[in-house]
């Protein structure tokens, strides 16, 4: 009889234990279909076709916030690109050729009117109509080209059309003959239109980044260069995107695992810490701790390493880890949730202040997408990395994502209200950081289910 009772004892643990892993996985399963539907009924549908430019080419700017077509639409070579690779990468995973139509007619703008048929490379900023407007510094960017790049890869990956791919190949060897140094390592970002690296000078003010190396530019390359080749296995591109990996890595990244922002060409940190509060709060766009950036950087290492079929990936991986725990520790607001814009040590501190409160879109986008990562990576691991995810995403429906008009609001309105009644879409944002987490993890979440 003791037996019998041990053995129902153990079918009902059996039944017990099933049903809960069965609960967990409806439960994941149905937020996997979540993200799926926010990415693409929620924004992409409602960007496109809307966005298309059909008189001048190319994408307009600006949208308001209830998804109408704004006003101003100079068009930077980033914005521009961003669509291109966000309407192939919907293309890629939805399998509707309007899409694809959408990438071509982005495609074509990049072609015909971004690239500088006379000195070579992406102009960074160009009229609706596509005169280009040279602002002090700006002619030409590595930021820009590496985004070009990126979306000419993306968009060949799925169009395999050559001239795609032949123009991606222009822009690599055009950053390669003009921006790429040699001698340090890594890349120039601004340039004069005929390629010309921008030397700083004593007249340039303190606060502007012109004449230095960046470590935006230098993850966005890394990013470019991963998805370069992985559609052009050429080994100039697989020595410059390991030699960003490793300098980021191992250069930009400092011992708190936060990255520094700006450098001089021989990557000596640009820092403010010496001075007053005041003089840092003046220079808080070249140093400071860029939450946002150092979780993102986090995601784009490990895609880069793993591109490459490195050996030292866990290294890589262990590194990421370091900087998403800072960031978890000093950079989320534990009230609300939500990744802060930045902070800083000041002098004599061990422990960061926070010096800006506001909220962007693309920190908590790719904050999402790599807390997934990190969950997969080291699903005991006492940071709870998933529950930190289901946090930021609670925070990220509330306070980030329009469920009035859909689209994602440009900052968090627990911090900045105002943005509710102003543009979804502008020079600096589009569809691109928050498709791509949304994306990526609807997928973490099928490869969580499936594990």
């Amino acid at each position: 009889m003791k037996n019998i009772n041990i053995m129902k004892f153990n079918a009902l643990m059996v039944i017990v234990l099933m049903t809960f892993i069965g609960c967990a996985e409806k439960k994941s399963n149905k937020l996997a279909d979540t993200f799926d539907k926010d990415a693409k009924e929620e924004l992409i549908d409602k960007w496109y076709p809307l966005a298309l430019d059909k008189d001048d080419g190319g994408y307009y700017t600006n949208i308001t916030y209830d998804f109408k077509v704004g006003k101003e639409h100079e068009k930077m070579i980033v914005t521009q690109s961003r669509q291109v690779w966000v309407t192939s990468k919907a293309y890629k995973e939805y399998g509707d050729k309007a899409y694809l139509t959408y990438a071509e007619h982005g495609f074509k703008f990049l072609r015909d009117v971004m690239w500088d048929k006379e000195n070579g490379g992406f102009h960074t900023l160009v009229t609706k109509q596509g005169e280009p407007i040279v602002k002090p510094y700006e002619a030409k960017t590595a930021y820009g080209n590496a985004f070009a790049i990126y979306a000419l890869a993306a968009y060949y990956d799925v169009s395999k059309d050559e001239e795609a791919l032949d123009l991606a190949k222009k822009a690599f060897m055009w950053l390669e003959a003009h921006s790429h140094d040699n001698e340090f390592k890594g890349y120039f970002q601004h340039m004069e239109m005929d390629g010309t690296p921008i030397v700083r000078t004593e007249d340039i003010p303190s606060t502007s980044d012109a004449g230095y190396k960046d470590q935006n530019s230098s993850i966005h390359l890394m990013e470019a260069f991963t998805e370069l080749y992985q559609v052009w296995k050429d080994d100039t591109v697989k020595e410059r995107l390991t030699e960003l990996l490793l300098l980021i890595r191992d250069t930009i990244v400092n011992d708190k695992y936060s990255m520094d922002l700006f450098f001089t060409p021989d990557w000596t940190p640009v820092s403010f810490r010496e001075d007053s509060k005041e003089v840092i709060q003046e220079h808080f766009y070249l140093d400071h701790v860029s939450f946002g950036h150092d979780v993102e950087t986090a995601y784009l290492m490990l895609e880069a390493s793993e591109v490459l079929g490195r050996t030292d990936t866990e290294k890589t991986l262990e590194i990421g880890k370091k900087m998403v725990d800072h960031s978890l520790t000093y950079g989320l607001d534990k009230k609300l949730g939500g990744f802060y814009e930045g902070g800083y040590y000041f002098k004599g501190d061990d422990v960061l202040t926070i010096t800006n409160f506001d909220k962007n879109w693309w920190a908590q986008a790719e904050g999402l997408n790599t807390l997934l990562i990190m969950t997969r990576m080291y699903p005991d691991d006492k940071m709870n990395y998933y529950e930190k995810f289901e946090d930021l995403w609670t925070y990220t429906q509330k306070y980030m994502m329009d469920d009035t008009y859909g689209g994602w609001y440009s900052w968090g309105v627990d911090v900045r209200p105002e943005v509710k009644e102003e543009l979804k879409g502008h020079v600096w944002k589009t569809t691109y950081h928050n498709f791509r987490a949304l994306i990526n993890c609807k997928h973490q979440l099928e490869m969580l289910n499936a594990e």
